[in-house]
């Protein structure tokens, strides 16, 4: 994304972030314990693997809630954040075929108070109930020096690490992804926990219920909590269905199917409707599509990527547990490439979306 794009306006440069994190990666791989190599997996995917035995892996990822939690400090709101917190783990962790079995979660705060750490509590347990992990262990540390709420002293962060189990047999990298395997897209319940400092930038007003929302308020709808899709995605890998790429469409939205290990590209001619929303925040604060599609999820918050002949069954088995589920397009032999040929865009990630 160019540094001139409606989110480097509101502050997060994605484009600097990524040569941030390049330039870290490149210091971390030189890391020399002394011993024979665990990792199997290069940087970028959504998880690692590291090799247990001969046949199983222990599959690790961390993530947070980020500016979300803004949103939650303003309203006072924090029971469904730790919701948030699961889903960013586990989806990323079942991405490379691994059965997600506990989160350690990491809360810091301006100041412990009761309340606040109950609500965050009852998230982390639905979340955790959700998608059938446990958290044996976590962190508090408290760190007015750090963090400083909206308003103060209610300042909060939230981080996950999720540990999964996988047969080295059955990792799922999408290496062997091919032109003509279908794209399934399952939807997504809104913004989920990415591009908070855009959508909070153009929806001020969390108590405002414009006529886009259907009566419900921008507050309700920019907390509704991350999907997660563990259980289904564990059911599909169970199945006969030839299970080919997993991919947790977070930032950067679509072209995240890139950070998978085969070289191909994408054509979604067929994407999930866009939730109000979006629509709304594109009103508000301008951004072009080629913004919107590389910020937000638009409406698909994961996809699989399934050989062309299971896609009907893959579509029936996911369906049930998240209704919209459908096939929203191919791979192709572009590789390096996702196009969305209705909005007229095409996008690699190194440039980003931009219109043809």
């Amino acid at each position: 994304m160019s540094g001139d794009s409606a989110y480097a306006r509101a502050g997060v440069d994605t484009h600097r972030a990524g040569s941030g994190v390049a330039a870290l990666v490149d210091v971390l791989r030189t890391i020399d314990t002394g011993r024979e190599q665990r990792t199997l997996l290069s940087s970028g995917h959504y998880a690692n693997v590291m090799r247990l035995t001969e046949n199983s892996g222990l599959a690790l990822s961390t993530d947070g809630v980020g500016t979300k939690l803004i949103v939650a400090e303003e309203l006072g709101r924090f029971d469904t954040v730790g919701i948030d917190c699961i889903a960013m783990n586990v989806n990323d962790v079942i991405c490379v075929g691994a059965d997600p079995i506990a989160v350690l979660d990491y809360i810091a705060v301006e100041e412990a108070r009761e309340d606040v750490l109950a609500a965050v509590g009852r998230g982390l347990k639905a979340g955790a109930e959700d998608a059938g992990v446990e958290i044996p262990g976590g962190e508090l540390a408290i760190v007015p020096e750090l963090i400083r709420g909206h308003p103060s002293p209610g300042g909060i962060d939230l981080v996950g690490m999720c540990v999964g189990l996988v047969g080295l047999d059955a990792l799922v990298t999408g290496a062997a992804i091919a032109p003509g395997d279908a794209v399934i897209g399952l939807p997504s319940s809104g913004v989920h926990s990415n591009g908070y400092t855009l959508a909070r930038r153009a929806l001020t007003d969390l108590s405002e219920t414009p006529a886009e929302l259907g009566g419900e308020t921008v507050g309700d709808a920019l907390l509704k909590p991350t999907v997660i899709y563990v259980r289904a995605v564990r059911e599909l890998l169970a199945s006969a269905v030839d299970v080919r790429g997993l991919a947790h469409i977070t930032g950067e939205g679509l072209l995240n199917l890139l950070r998978l290990e085969a070289p191909v590209g994408y054509e979604i001619d067929s994407p999930l409707p866009v939730p109000p929303i979006f629509d709304l925040i594109a009103r508000r604060a301008g951004p072009g599509p080629e913004d919107l599609y590389e910020v937000f999820n638009m409406g698909c918050g994961f996809c699989c990527v399934v050989a062309e002949q299971h896609a009907d069954d893959a579509v029936a088995r996911l369906s049930p547990r998240h209704p919209g589920t459908r096939v929203i397009g191919s791979v192709t032999d572009r590789a390096g490439l996702v196009e969305l040929p209705g909005q007229g865009l095409e996008g690699s990630r190194t440039a980003g979306f931009t219109r043809q």
